[in-house]
């Protein structure tokens, strides 16, 4: 069994996710903490049946991929769901052209749960190998609620040097150089 996450330490996560910065202040996110062992298994049968699907998609990549440690649900001390809440319809400041912002909003909290957590020694991971129906079920969620990840936090003996993707040699990190424009799309040096 993992080293427990003290639950103070838990809520300053969740308070600094929650303090992130959101598009219209709708503050989107909600975090469902998985308590229930049962519950937690359940997750994890579907994110591997979503893992070995992933796999097949991947060709000839499928080895190499089946091979990383992609999530850690029933390892970890905690998990977290998260999800965008329902009823976003009314939040029209910031999403009218651009209704993504919801999105955007919360990904700024799960980052900042996630620095939180590493700041204070403990590793968060983000799970997105599920169908967000069948996690909206498993997890009670209302019916226009949308998952978004499967957080998997708890101690680690260290953190990687580099992203674990790119210490396994999944990928690299593009240089800077290419991901940066200016004045029109593809414009810099290399684009």
């Amino acid at each position: 069994m993992p080293t427990p996450i003290d639950p103070a330490q838990l809520a300053r996560f969740v308070a600094a996710a929650h303090s992130a910065p959101s598009v219209g202040l709708m503050q989107p996110w909600r975090f469902i903490r998985i308590a229930d062992r049962a519950l937690r298994q359940a997750i994890h049968a579907h994110v591997e049946e979503e893992r070995v699907q992933t796999a097949h998609a991947l060709g000839r990549r499928a080895d190499d991929f089946m091979r990383l440690k992609v999530e850690g649900i029933l390892d970890c001390a905690e998990v977290l769901v998260v999800g965008l809440m329902d009823k976003r319809e009314p939040y029209v400041f910031g999403r009218r052209t651009m209704p993504q912002m919801d999105l955007a909003s919360a990904s700024c909290a799960i980052q900042n749960f996630w620095l939180a957590a590493r700041a204070e020694g403990i590793g968060a991971g983000w799970v997105s190998l599920f169908d967000p129906q069948r996690i909206r079920e498993l997890c009670a969620m209302p019916a226009d609620s949308v998952p978004i990840a499967v957080l998997c936090v708890g101690h680690v003996e260290a953190f990687y040097a580099a992203p674990m993707l790119e210490e396994e040699g999944w990928d690299k990190r593009q240089p800077v150089a290419g991901v940066l424009y200016e004045d029109a799309w593809a414009a810099a040096p290399g684009g």
